[in-house]
């Protein structure tokens, strides 16, 4: 019974170990946080996210009082199209991004998403875009890419996409301005710099949202964790 206790302990050390090493994490239980991470969805409810208002230099334009009357319309707007069903996060296609209500210099994130066919997404890091998330039949690349990235490589390494319809992974890390994904436990981004989208003579926001995106397609998401660095 004993050295049955010591090799379930070795072997559970081996699996955590792993998916350490690799970048890939499946939760025993859905939306449980491995050491070390929160949890931003409680599996339950949106409490911890708020709508989009606007992009980041919109945004520092109004005054405390505009920004939040907008913001309060905005979240309103955003549980007309982002509900919770069964555990996971899920958007009608309609409305506009979902975005944390704390905002994250640099830190390390778990997310799976799943998208149907002809699906577009992306994960914003800093309210900014974005790692990617689409179908690799619209542009015959796979997802997990710096997409809008002109300066710095925007292609992921290689497709790791899992098939349409199923969950996939991602591990993303931010420090500074330089990002590494991995894509179902495979490295598809390298320590790459993300650019400014919205004012590319400027340097990345030191601190901003993450932000899940859309563009008008049904979306899944769950398991979403962080850690601050």
């Amino acid at each position: 019974m004993r050295f049955r206790l010591i090799s379930i302990l070795l072997l559970s050390s081996v699996i955590l170990l792993s998916a350490v090493l690799t970048g890939s994490i499946h939760a025993e239980k859905q939306n449980v946080p491995p050491a070390g991470f929160i949890a931003l969805f409680n599996g339950k409810d949106l409490s911890g996210w708020k709508g989009f208002v606007a992009d980041p230099p919109q945004r520092a334009k109004m005054s405390s009082e505009e920004l939040a009357a907008e913001q309060k319309k905005a979240s309103q707007r955003m549980r007309n199209h982002w509900t919770v069903q069964d555990g996971v996060i899920v958007f009608d296609g309609k409305g506009k991004n979902l975005c944390t209500a704390k905002k994250y210099a640099d830190f390390e994130l778990y997310v799976d998403w799943k998208i149907h066919e002809e699906g577009d997404s992306g994960i914003y890091l800093r309210s900014s875009p974005q790692v990617q998330i689409w179908d690799p039949k619209l542009r015959e690349i796979g997802s997990g890419g710096l997409y809008n990235n002109q300066k710095n490589p925007s292609n992921p390494l290689v497709t790791a996409d899992n098939p349409i319809g199923q969950w996939n992974t991602f591990y993303i890390k931010m420090v500074g301005d330089r990002v590494t994904v991995k894509l179902n436990g495979q490295l598809v981004v390298d320590d790459v710099v993300l650019e400014n989208y919205w004012d590319r003579d400027q340097p990345m926001y030191a601190s901003e949202m993450i932000e899940l995106q859309n563009h008008g397609n049904p979306l899944y998401f769950r398991n979403v964790f962080v850690k601050e660095l």
